[in-house]
């Protein structure tokens, strides 16, 4: 469970949370209008009514130790800039915030965001998945509430088979292929220091899971967002 605090509840932000809290996470809703904060406060576990650019009302409900931030203010660029701004100087660790132009996103960057998103080409509900698999690496839709993505290989898989990991059974999951660097060889058949291919291998029960593995799954967006992280 992550606890991820989101900043602006309108159409957007309050999907999120709601989406987010549904997943399991412990969500810190904020925004300064006292109407929206009522409006959610029985779908998540704090619904607050504060100034998100004051520092020591952010810390007071615990935003500084989030695992991630999203600044969803639809309005008023200004504020989202400052918001973002003031999250970095805390030391919040994961910075999403909302930009409605190339510009702004070049802003935010500079000003502290590590992501941007864009509610106008983004579904809040791909972005709460997103935000449940921390460690992912790509994420393709496929509809009916289904994805396949690309995770690291968890601790908690390496140096076992497939056979023994049994993914279909214990998560309700399908291992479509495995990536692995592998040693890239010269023409001597000798490998060549440093440098590294991937190869892409079907699975087979068989085959055992190593460290530095890229795993291919399929599957609910549920189910994915359940598969172990270590």
């Amino acid at each position: 469970m992550q606890r991820i605090a989101v900043i602006g509840l309108g159409a957007f932000g309050s999907r999120l949370a709601q989406v987010l809290s549904r997943a399991g996470d412990e969500v810190v809703a904020i925004d300064s209008d006292a109407r929206a904060v009522a409006r959610i406060k029985d779908d998540v576990a704090v619904a607050v009514r504060l100034d998100a650019t004051d520092q020591s009302a952010l810390a007071s409900q615990g935003v500084d130790e989030v695992d991630a931030a999203i600044v969803g203010i639809g309005e008023r660029f200004e504020s989202v800039a400052l918001v973002v701004a003031t999250l970095k100087e805390m030391g919040v660790k994961r910075i999403i915030a909302r930009a409605m132009s190339e510009i702004q996103g070049k802003i935010l960057t500079k000003v502290g965001a590590d992501e941007l998103v864009s509610p106008e080409r983004e579904s809040a509900d791909r972005w709460a998945h997103r935000l449940s698999l921390p460690s992912l690496r790509q994420y393709v839709e496929l509809g009916d509430n289904h994805s396949l993505i690309y995770i690291p290989a968890p601790a908690s898989f390496w140096n076992k088979t497939l056979k023994q990991l049994d993914l279909r059974a214990k998560h309700q999951v399908n291992l479509v292929a495995v990536r692995r660097k592998m040693p890239t060889t010269g023409d001597d058949g000798k490998p060549k220091p440093g440098a590294t291919r991937d190869v892409v291998y079907v699975p087979a029960p068989e085959m055992q899971i190593f460290e530095g593995d890229i795993l291919m799954v399929v599957g609910s967006n549920e189910a994915l967002s359940d598969l172990p992280s270590d």
